[in-house]
């Protein structure tokens, strides 16, 4: 019995001195495959960098951009914005918002900002927000997707429509959650400017928008992406159209009540569909003593829309305008709207007459000053029947475009 009894003493003591052993072992095993598995993922994850920057930096600027490098930002992002788009500020606490945000320097295209993307230059991009003002659906959206297809991270889409309209558009679209918070507008009355700020002020808090585009739900692209994004980019001037009508369509509409603040001599008629650099968009977001005045006493025949921002930018920006419109419309037929086109409108011969049909000047950000036959980059007012022939003609028509070298 005393032997036995010794030799399980024995075994009791080295199963003591086995445990303490083995759980250092194995401590110590698991600490070595941590490391090994940290390594080998940091390796990975600095492989992966060094070939996504390589891909960057060797993207040109007119190419469609590299989806390896958009797919998980891009989904990310735009959950965020539409977060964004769905605040509950009134006009006045948005508006005092964008007020507080400082405006780039003249010299900020190649500034670092949130969401831009390298060219073969090193240069950043820099995004361009379309603003749709419409009361309801968008009858022409899939030529917009179409036109928008393979670019994105290159823009940004704000739509104002009536409070009332119940959206429809599909997850695919890129309408699809891009409404703004937004008040019923009537034509004629200063609602108009109204939701024009309200598109502005809400594309304003995204730092990654540059340039800022109006359109109607009637507007059509008259080049393909690459081209109007080149255009409107690759100038420090806004396109708002201004100029001095001496007839009762212009300044018989200024109201002398206005005076001193504003003189007749100051007064501009102007299209409201306008495109401007971010800096111009914060001045006009930051004016409130003129626009009282406008609401006040410019009432029909006098309509705000035509005559506030037109006279705004002629009294102290001037300078930062090519005083013109990019959109095109026909104003050859007698009345108070533009001529409407239909179905059988629809040619390649009527879209290249728009698209060629005068020749002005276009001064690019490095000074040169360029004359060139594309002087209007959109055109309205295109019914909803004339989508199926725009849909056929337009990649014929648009083609792929050649940039600012085909200006």
């Amino acid at each position: 019995m005393g032997i036995i009894d010794q030799r399980s003493k024995k075994g009791d003591e080295d199963l003591m001195i086995s445990n303490p052993l083995r759980l250092i072992l194995l401590q110590f095993g698991n600490h070595v495959l941590r490391s090994l598995f940290f390594v080998i993922g940091f390796s990975i994850g600095v492989f992966l960098y060094l070939h996504l920057k390589a891909s960057h930096m060797s993207t040109p600027k007119t190419q469609q951009p590299l989806r390896s490098t958009l797919l998980f930002h891009h989904s990310i992002k735009q959950e965020l914005e539409t977060q964004v788009l769905q605040h509950n500020m009134s006009d006045q606490e948005l508006f005092t918002k964008v007020s507080l945000l400082s405006p780039p320097p003249p010299s900020s295209s190649s500034s670092s900002w949130l969401g831009r993307r390298h060219n073969n230059d090193g240069k950043m991009v820099v995004k361009v927000a379309f603003m749709f003002m419409t009361g309801g659906a968008l009858p022409l959206a899939t030529l917009w997707d179409k036109f928008f297809e393979g670019h994105e991270g290159f823009y940004s889409i704000y739509v104002h429509t009536n409070p009332s309209f119940q959206e429809s558009y599909p997850e695919t679209s890129v309408f699809y959650s891009r409404r703004i918070p937004s008040q019923p507008v009537y034509w004629g009355t200063s609602s108009m400017v109204d939701a024009e700020k309200r598109l502005l002020a809400n594309a304003l808090l995204d730092e990654s928008n540059q340039r800022f585009v109006l359109l109607s739900d009637s507007c059509i692209p008259l080049f393909d992406f690459t081209t109007i994004y080149d255009y409107l980019t690759g100038t420090n001037l806004s396109f708002i159209g201004s100029f001095d009508d001496p007839n009762k369509s212009g300044r018989g509409r200024y109201n002398p009540k206005m005076y001193p603040q504003i003189n007749v001599t100051h007064w501009r008629k102007g299209s409201q569909w306008f495109s401007t650099t971010r800096e111009l968009a914060l001045h006009i977001l930051a004016d409130t003593f003129y626009y009282k005045i406008f609401d006040r006493y410019c009432k029909p025949p006098c309509y705000v829309d035509e005559h506030y921002i037109p006279t705004l930018v002629h009294m102290f920006h001037g300078e930062m305008s090519a005083n013109r419109t990019l959109t095109w419309v026909d104003w050859s037929r007698v009345g108070p709207h533009p001529g409407r086109f239909i179905w059988p409108d629809i040619t390649d011969e009527f879209l290249n007459r728009i698209r060629f049909s005068q020749e002005c000047a276009y001064y690019g950000s490095d000074g040169e000053n360029i004359t060139t036959s594309k002087c209007f980059l959109f055109a309205r007012k295109f019914t909803e029947d004339t989508l199926e022939p725009l849909l056929r003609i337009t990649p014929l028509v648009l083609g792929s475009g050649a940039g600012l070298s085909g200006l």
